[in-house]
């Protein structure tokens, strides 16, 4: 799963299937597969705005989507999309709504995982940072306090 969320995108490999979604933009209509293709693309981009763009073009096929096969790959890679972003609370609802789909999606399974352990260590991580920023700041006070003591 983790190669899933850490892939990059080769910076040539967007600039192609941005030119491709952009050639079809101008000529009025843009073909499904270029759309989906180019939003993988920018949310495997090094880029938030990218990923934001690619998460926004996935949810307007979403909203056209008319088989649920296409919904749920959509609402998968926008699960995707949200995790790069490190909107963990936004992709679980995206990887909760492909599991009401089909309960038994191992993919939807593994990100669903995936995310919470994300949640967990993020978390920590915050509250190891703001744990020390405490201490260093109850510590400058007690220095302050000793110094006004002399």
């Amino acid at each position: 799963m983790e190669s899933v969320i850490e892939d990059n995108i080769d910076p040539g490999d967007l600039k192609k299937f941005e030119l491709m979604y952009n050639d079809q933009y101008r000529r009025g209509h843009v073909a499904e597969k270029t759309q989906f293709d180019y939003a993988w693309c920018l949310i495997r981009s090094r880029y938030v705005e990218d990923m934001k763009r690619g998460v926004s073009l996935l949810d307007d096929l979403l909203r056209t989507a008319k088989d649920d096969m296409s919904k749920r790959d959509y609402l998968y890679y926008i699960a995707v999309g949200y995790t790069r972003l490190k909107d963990y609370e936004r992709a679980l609802k995206y990887v909760d709504a492909i599991r009401h789909i089909e309960p038994s999606n191992h993919q939807a399974r593994q990100l669903h995982n995936y995310i919470k352990k994300k949640m967990e260590k993020d978390g920590l991580m915050g509250m190891a940072i703001v744990g020390g920023a405490a201490l260093a700041l109850g510590g400058l006070v007690g220095l302050g306090i000793a110094v006004l003591k002399k």
